[in-house]
């Protein structure tokens, strides 16, 4: 694997080792944006670790709304659930830019975990903190109101792909209001109307799938 391929979460805990051999059990693909890497309901057979490029994970209602879960970046691990349980995938995963992934199959997957014990502690705490994020977001959707969600998730792409300009942060993440929509929980204009306050008050510019927070701090207080 190449050395200029950075990775955060389930793959920046492995060792180099440990993810050659990763690698070597599978095999690497190519997504352009808006493909999906995986479709709710489907039978599963393998896993996905991103090496470049970030997905959506989404679910549908009965209706067909997109409800956005979260958001993978490189070096997440996609399936793993699957992957264990043999169970139809539970959510959606789509491109938001080109991805190349490592795809795979579960039983080497498994194997992998199989001769890597400490490998299987490392996916352990990942779940975990996945599970904890879940937890703190269904809070969210009953504590704060559409402001304070759209805040937090601004916050919250700040930190992890936030880009300094200067006094500045751009947020590299390329989302559609109804996809911010989606992982807030609330309606396409009540974003888009949280989105105008924040921009009356300085803390952001918005553009076409674009957005830059002025303040940061400020945007941390609303979110509170």
């Amino acid at each position: 694997m190449s050395d200029d391929v950075r990775l955060e979460g389930f793959g920046a805990a492995l060792s180099r080792e440990e993810l050659d051999d990763l690698m070597q059990r599978g095999v690497r693909r190519t997504f352009r944006r808006g493909a999906f890497l995986m479709t709710e309901g489907e039978a599963s057979d393998h896993v996905i670790v991103l090496l470049v490029g970030r997905a959506k994970i989404s679910s549908y209602t009965a209706e067909g709304k997109e409800v956005v879960l979260a958001v993978r970046g490189p070096g997440d691990l996609l399936g793993e659930l699957s992957a264990f349980d043999g169970e139809p995938r539970l959510a959606t995963v789509s491109a938001l830019e080109q991805i190349e992934a490592l795809i795979v199959p579960s039983e080497r997957f498994t194997r992998f975990l199989e001769d890597r014990a400490r490998v299987a502690v490392q996916l352990l705490q990942m779940l975990t903190h996945r599970l904890r994020d879940s937890a703190r977001k269904q809070v969210e959707y009953g504590a704060y109101d559409t402001p304070g969600r759209v805040a937090r998730r601004l916050i919250e792409l700040v930190e992890r792909y936030g880009e300094s300009e200067g006094a500045n942060v751009r947020i590299s993440l390329s989302l559609t209001q109804d996809e911010l929509a989606g992982w807030t929980g609330a309606s396409r204009e009540a974003v888009s109307k949280a989105l105008r306050e924040f921009r009356d008050r300085g803390w952001v510019t918005t553009g076409r799938r674009s957005i830059v927070v002025l303040d940061v701090d400020a945007l941390k207080s609303r979110a509170l």
